[in-house]
């Protein structure tokens, strides 16, 4: 059965919404997209939730003309400027020594329980990253092992309640219905990663107009995340101060001729801010090494992030750099260079069926990883931001709370009251069972003869 997905990415300078059809083979189509100019947004975070809604409309419906078609399902990007990230992880006993889904949600679920959340953040992806089974370490996959233990380790992605809040609040005064929220980042690296790089282990920045998020995918999963306030913008403000020319001037300089090597002594003339009719010549070289000392600055500020996150060495595979500043020329080299030599390239999202000449550019990673999300391409394993568990390409509905997690063929339930009831009260909830149990008149005997020891 087909199923049209509608992903939105809620950038800091546009707004990019684009209908996609999963076929029933599994592969993804686009039908249609819709750009508008992002309002009410600064630095990844919503300032006006009206002009913020008004963007995102307008977005939709263009995506929807050229589409011609309904969706089905909407999944919307949110901004790591909202996140913290939190580690944790669950340990379960399996006694059939049969691990399943069950056992892998369990085992999740009780990683989810342990983590300690502070109460203004709600939990966005929880994402496990190390498998163990009786001791044993870096198991890729324990689905269908033999075992009498499993343990998870979890990368767990937060985001805070109100800008969630005010988020949804946007996208549903456009008309629309969220399914999913996908943190930027981790949309961007299922665009534009592929399976080696994320064996060996890569780091994935996407440098936007305003922000720039930073993921660290090692192994089965993504390990980090971070971000940081600066983005092209910034680049187009520094052009307008030293140049003295209005920042629209400014914006068409960095687009016309933003390049990190250009030697050229060529002038070109521009408006004089705050002058109407008046104009002045200035070098291209001079335009060069303002944006050199922008993109070099915001580069060594990176690399440091990275060398505190503490994954620098399980970097194999190197930089991916995206997004929209990305197009500047000479950014790879000089990634390179402020990198330490780790190898660096600018990668555009992955090719797919009607996929349009414009979305090709760096700039749209992060709506077509929206898209490739929504049609299953994600971790092996996640708890989503519906609290869903999803298993390669299977959305399976997670349990609601631990303390519904059933053990031992579910003759024993587990609640946080357990922490503190007495073994004589532990014994009494095994004797009020459910009246239907087959086992209950075992249990009310057992009860009865037991209480006598306490």
């Amino acid at each position: 059965m087909n199923t049209t997905i509608l992903g939105i990415d809620i950038g800091s300078t546009k707004i990019c919404a684009i209908i996609a059809q999963k076929n029933i083979d599994g592969n993804l189509k686009i039908l249609g997209a819709g750009i508008a100019k992002s309002q009410g947004l600064k630095k990844g975070i919503i300032t006006n939730i009206e002009l913020a809604s008004s963007s995102i409309k307008n977005a939709l419906n263009d995506a929807k003309r050229v589409a011609g078609t309904q969706y089905e399902s909407v999944v919307v990007s949110i901004s790591g400027a909202y996140t913290k990230s939190v580690e944790s992880i669950g340990v379960v006993n399996v006694p059939n020594h049969d691990i399943g889904i069950r056992e892998i949600n369990r085992a999740m679920q009780m990683a989810d329980h342990n983590a300690n959340i502070p109460n203004e953040y709600e939990k966005l992806h929880i994402l496990p990253y190390n498998f163990k089974v009786d001791g044993q370490e870096y198991i890729e996959d324990p689905l269908g092992m033999n075992g009498s233990r499993l343990e998870v380790q979890v990368h767990i992605i937060t985001v805070q309640k109100t800008s969630l809040s005010n988020l949804e609040k946007a996208v549903k005064l456009a008309g629309v219905s969220i399914d999913n929220v996908v943190l930027t980042g981790y949309a961007s690296e299922i665009a534009v990663v592929n399976d080696d790089e994320k064996e060996l282990g890569v780091v994935v920045i996407d440098i936007g107009g305003a922000t720039c998020n930073m993921i660290i995918h090692a192994g089965n999963s993504l390990r980090y995340n971070d971000f940081l306030g600066i983005g092209s913008n910034n680049i187009t403000n520094d052009l307008s101060t030293a140049l003295h020319t209005p920042l629209s001037a400014a914006s068409k300089i960095k687009i016309n001729y933003g390049a990190l090597n250009n030697n050229s002594s060529e002038l070109i003339e521009l408006p004089i801010i705050g002058d109407d009719g008046s104009t002045h010549e200035v070098s291209l070289d001079i335009v060069s090494n303002v944006i050199y000392a922008r993109v070099e600055e915001t580069l060594m500020i990176l690399a440091k992030m990275l060398e505190d996150s503490g994954f620098k060495d399980q970097i194999g595979a190197g930089i991916v750099l995206t997004g929209g500043l990305t197009k500047i020329g000479g950014i790879r080299d000089l990634a390179t260079a402020v990198f330490d030599n780790l190898p660096a390239r600018v990668a555009k999202p992955k090719e797919m069926d009607g996929l349009f000449e414009t979305l090709r550019d760096p700039s749209y990673s992060t709506a077509i990883g929206l898209v490739l999300y929504g049609g299953g391409h994600f971790t092996p394993y996640e708890i989503d931001s519906n609290k869903k568990l999803r298993y390669k390409n299977e959305i399976i509905e997670a349990q609601k709370n631990i303390e519904e997690s059933f053990i031992d063929e579910g003759v024993e339930k587990i609640s946080k009251k357990d922490e503190i009831l007495s073994p004589k009260d532990k014994l009494a909830q095994l004797a009020i069972m459910d009246d239907s149990s087959k086992t209950n008149g075992f249990f009310t005997s057992l009860w009865n003869r037991l209480t006598q020891l306490f």
